[in-house]
């Protein structure tokens, strides 16, 4: 491979530069921005490493953080604020446009800096000890964490005491994922990799108590239900005020100031509906803060429990009802919408589009999107609006900063017929 120099001539969707090579072929080079020219060495896969900016963008600027450019976690610190948020507007514009869609996108609402309270981290035993990180850019490795810009202050603190206790778990060379939230009881911890024996459940016992860790389970894939190794007390989240004790690794927004973005616009969207479904409702976080009466459906078994749990507890049980329900397999029939006069659905990446073909078909005067995922959402809304939904407000929200990710809340109110 012979190095060369080129001009970047786009961002792509992952934040990385995009140039062409010599032979005219596409070419990613991460750490790069439009229009600065730089020297290139290929590699595979179409991708390149820079090996020098002969010449910086104007939007170029300091990363924060000591990692960036080895930690796959943030791809686009090098980028300055105001160029920023336009990328990121970029994304949900483009994802529209592509399904012939232009509506009004509100402006962009951030999340400050450490607020990130629930991630996914690797784990491998090495020859110098373990590494407890995020992957490395676009490598299988794991970067040893000294330092991040995003996670909250309980999460970071809690990895010292996970990466010694791992270091009396895992073999040499094993790989464990540890999927970490900060509730308000402490650190709830699932381990996702090859089932520990004995000896190493002993140690992960003893690391909960040293390190008043209030649950650690242990799965052998996402595809096994988790096993408790562990438990001092229950880990606690308060969703708009309803107290839920969440199953291990349940899903919950990443970020507590981007949850009360989304639940503020929700909840102003939903308005003074009476009869609302809350569809791929998790453990409810837009299922409480409704006054109306909640039908929330869940496919998540013991997701769903926590909710009705909670509910119960609350004294909710009354205008909320929960239902296990897959909705990919089995969607709500337009005849069963008929019950309610709004719905939220907030579904996985892959979107929601069997159900989204349902609700087109169907009457329900307002239906609220949330999604992770702007393509997937602009593919549902395509099937909406040409069922005759209006797009009125794109809400987008920058949930995972200085990454590709971005949040969309979209509004859709059904045409009436004269």
């Amino acid at each position: 491979m012979t190095e060369f120099e080129t001009t970047i001539d786009a961002l792509g969707a992952g934040g990385d530069g995009l140039a062409k090579a010599p032979d005219g072929a596409r070419l990613i080079v991460p750490g790069t921005l439009p229009g600065e020219r730089v020297r290139v060495m290929p590699g595979k896969g179409g991708r390149g490493t820079v090996l020098q900016i002969l010449t910086p963008a104007a939007a170029r600027a300091t990363p924060p953080c000591r990692h960036f450019g080895i930690c796959g976690g943030c791809s686009i610190q090098h980028l300055a604020e105001p160029a920023y948020v336009e990328w990121k507007l970029g994304l949900a514009r483009a994802a529209l446009a592509r399904e012939g869609l232009d509506p009004a996108i509100a402006p962009l609402r951030g999340v400050p800096r450490h607020d990130r309270r629930r991630a996914e981290f690797a784990a491998v035993r090495t020859a110098a000890g373990v590494a407890l990180g995020f992957h490395r850019e676009g490598e299988a490795g794991v970067v040893d964490l000294a330092a991040c810009e995003v996670l909250a202050p309980p999460l970071f603190a809690a990895l010292p005491a996970l990466r010694a206790a791992l270091a009396d778990v895992l073999r040499q060379a094993q790989r464990v994922d540890a999927h970490l939230t900060a509730t308000e009881t402490g650190i709830d911890v699932l381990f996702t990799g090859a089932a520990p024996d004995a000896k190493a459940r002993a140690r992960l016992a003893e690391y909960a108590r040293a390190a008043d860790i209030p649950r650690v389970a242990w799965r052998t894939s996402a595809r096994h239900s988790p096993e408790i190794v562990a438990l001092r007390r229950v880990p606690v989240l308060t969703l708009s005020g309803v107290a839920v004790e969440p199953p291990p690794g349940a899903f919950l927004q990443a970020s507590a100031a981007a949850e009360a973005i989304l639940v503020e616009e929700v909840a102003g969207a939903l308005g003074k509906a009476k009869r609302v479904a809350d569809l791929y409702a998790g453990l409810g976080t837009f299922t409480f803060p409704s006054p109306a009466r909640v039908h929330a459906f869940e496919g998540n078994d013991a997701a769903r429990a926590a909710l009705d749990a909670a509910a119960r507890k609350a004294k909710r049980a009354g205008r909320i009802a929960a239902e296990t329900r897959d909705l990919d397999r089995r969607p709500l029939t337009p005849p069963e919408l008929e019950a309610f006069d709004a719905l939220v659905f907030d579904p996985p990446r892959d979107g929601a589009l069997v159900q989204a073909r349902n609700l087109a078909r169907g009457r329900v005067p307002m239906v609220v999107g949330v999604s992770c995922n702007p393509i997937s959402f602009a593919r549902d809304a395509k099937i909406l609006t040409e069922g005759g939904y209006a797009l009125t407000r794109v809400v987008p929200v920058d949930q995972f900063p200085w990454t590709g990710h971005l949040e969309l809340v979209g509004v859709f109110a059904k045409a009436r017929k004269r």
